[in-house]
């Protein structure tokens, strides 16, 4: 049947009509070529269907630009036919309530569902990893409690001699279609039969082993890749390694959410790894050559004479890898000049004589019991 392909006209707006304009334009045109207002009129009934499905796409911003810079082309995914309107949601569902299939090419008839038993639920689990095991990656032993195939039947579900039958509620489609009226026009819906559970075959005589179930638990051990530079959240994605679906269907995924450890010492920012470092005070003031360790072993951190407190010091690849690639952060040491407590005798009166060659004044040393008495009520 012939289309008209501005949508734009069928709704009577313009193009620059704004989402009001537009839910406007529909519903007077809906109320005007509506089958309950035009009974029997079969090109009135076609033209409601052109104008439902001209709202359906204008309605949505996304499609709408799509549709603005591309025209239906762009809402075939590309010249040379195909689904229209694959990679947008349901309206692909839509078309095919109203038409039948597809208006642009791709042949007639309406979607039929692949028949067969349904895929199985896909598995997450949680895995702790230590910090340099982020930084620099690793493999992990991860044991998941999975459904697995039943050896006893061969996933089918029926007893060893016996075999299934086809659904006669679905005929083997594995699901039930219902078709109802509707503002705008008969929509069909499909949900999986009842009496099969969407697999579309049924058992007289169930495996003892697995009940009918085609599938069994089972713990299953596998071993991981963990990708340097992870942080906590990264979601790992093993295609197949989820649970089967009943009678034979196919395997989920097994997603593995990494929780990434706090280091001791280390905090992370993106690709950089930092550290607040107490540095004596004699140190700090006339320089010194510290043994340092980073997460790649020991290396000289060089504090120079005169060093304050919140001085930094950036070690150049010594942070987390960027991943897709071979450049590594940095890491970043901040210095914190620790003043000394507690003295000794020795330590405060070397610390005097530094104080007197200064020219800096000081408290005097006074540490019997009557002359802390005496400083309080001074």
């Amino acid at each position: 049947m012939a289309h008209e392909t501005d949508f734009y006209a069928l709704l009577g707006v313009a193009r620059t009509a704004s989402e009001d304009e537009i839910k406007k334009g529909y519903r007077s045109r809906a109320r005007e070529l509506h089958p309950d207002a035009n009974p029997g009129d079969a090109a009135a009934e076609e033209k409601f269907k052109q104008v439902s499905l001209a709202y359906e796409v204008l309605r949505d911003p996304e499609k709408r630009r799509v549709y603005d810079q591309y025209g239906i082309d762009g809402l075939r995914g590309g010249a040379g036919g195909g689904d229209p309107f694959a990679g947008f949601g349901g309206l692909g569902d839509i078309f095919e309530a109203f038409f039948g299939g597809s208006p642009f090419g791709g042949g007639g008839g309406a979607r039929t569902r692949q028949s067969g038993p349904p895929r199985g639920r896909d598995q997450e689990i949680v895995v702790d990893v230590e910090f340099a095991e982020a930084v620099f990656g690793t493999q992990k032993d991860v044991t998941v409690k999975v459904a697995v195939a039943c050896e006893s039947c061969s996933a089918s579900g029926a007893a060893p001699g016996t075999d299934s039958e086809t659904c006669a509620q679905c005929s083997g489609t594995g699901e039930v279609r219902q078709a109802r009226q509707t503002l705008l026009g008969q929509m069909i819906t499909a949900s999986p039969c009842g009496r099969c559970s969407g697999t579309g075959r049924t058992i007289s005589t169930p495996c003892p082993t697995c009940r009918g179930e085609g599938r069994r638990s089972e713990n299953r051990t596998y071993t991981i890749d963990v990708p340097a530079g992870v942080d906590s959240g990264v979601r790992l994605r093993y295609p197949g390694r989820g649970s089967v679906g009943q009678r034979g269907g196919g395997a989920g995924d097994l997603f593995v959410a990494l929780r990434v450890k706090e280091h001791q010492r280390f905090q992370r920012y993106g690709h950089d790894l930092t550290e607040v470092l107490e540095v004596p005070v004699a140190q700090a003031a006339l320089g010194a050559v510290l043994k340092y360790e980073t997460l790649d072993g020991i290396e000289d951190l060089v504090i120079p004479a005169g060093t304050q407190t919140g001085k930094e010091f950036r070690l150049r690849g010594r942070g987390v890898p960027v991943s897709r690639g071979n450049a590594r952060g940095d890491l970043i040491v901040t210095a914190l000049v620790a003043t000394p407590t507690r003295l000794t005798k020795e330590e405060d009166a070397i610390l005097r004589q530094f104080a007197e060659a200064r020219g800096e004044d000081v408290a005097p040393p006074d540490s019997s019991l009557m002359g802390k008495i005496r400083s309080a009520f001074r």
